[in-house]
């Protein structure tokens, strides 16, 4: 198993003396692996992409803070703080393979922020994602049984009423699925979609775990 660290930059930004955006981003780095190349991908990958998230929320972001700011105070309005939070969670650590998501969430006013899920899942011998088709190499159909296996799992919640969709969850199923977005677990393969893809904002984000 590799050794995994937190790291973590965080930082609140402020205009006038008032703080008007607060953020924290997770990223992982691995201390200790018996792939060197993989390790150093992996590590330089995940930093950089801390670096450029940050830099996104110090340039473009915060501008659009001050606008906010400035219009507020201008009209009245309460003084509204941004915030940005990204953090991971490694679901498999065994050996070359590691997978993982991250959930950034982002509020920028309104009744509520958004989440955007991405995820990662290395080859740490060859310092490669892994493609989903890697866990289905016997199976050329693979992508139709996992489309069928998510709608008879939304049927069966459906009909549970432990959850809610769209009523034309079908269809967007097919058109919302990414390949990329899957993480890997100890005994299936997780399939998520986006807040809105398949089911309104009080679903969160729905994920189905395929069995392996």
């Amino acid at each position: 198993m590799n050794i995994i660290e937190k790291k973590e930059i965080k930082n609140e930004l402020k205009y006038n003396n008032t703080i008007i955006l607060t953020y924290k981003i997770e990223y992982p780095q691995i201390t200790s692996s018996n792939y060197c190349s993989g390790k150093h991908s992996f590590n330089n990958y995940n930093k950089e992409k801390a670096l450029k998230l940050e830099n996104y929320i110090k340039t473009k972001l915060y501008a659009d803070a001050v606008s906010t700011y400035e219009y507020n105070l201008a009209n009245g309005y309460p003084i509204m703080v941004f915030e940005v939070i990204s953090e991971f969670n490694i679901t498999y650590n065994n050996d070359f393979l590691i997978s993982l998501y991250e959930d950034k969430y982002e509020f920028t006013g309104g009744a509520h922020g958004n989440t955007l899920r991405t995820s990662q899942n290395w080859n740490l011998n060859t310092c490669n994602f892994i493609p989903l088709s890697y866990f289905y190499h016997n199976n050329p159909y693979y992508l139709i049984d996992i489309i069928k296996n998510i709608n008879s799992q939304i049927k069966a919640q459906i009909e549970a009423g432990n959850n809610f969709y769209f009523d034309n969850y079908c269809e967007l199923v097919l058109e919302t699925f990414n390949l990329e977005n899957y993480f890997v677990t100890p005994t299936a393969i997780a399939i998520y979609f986006q807040q809105y893809d398949i089911a309104p904002y009080s679903s969160g984000i729905p994920v189905f775990y395929i069995p392996m």
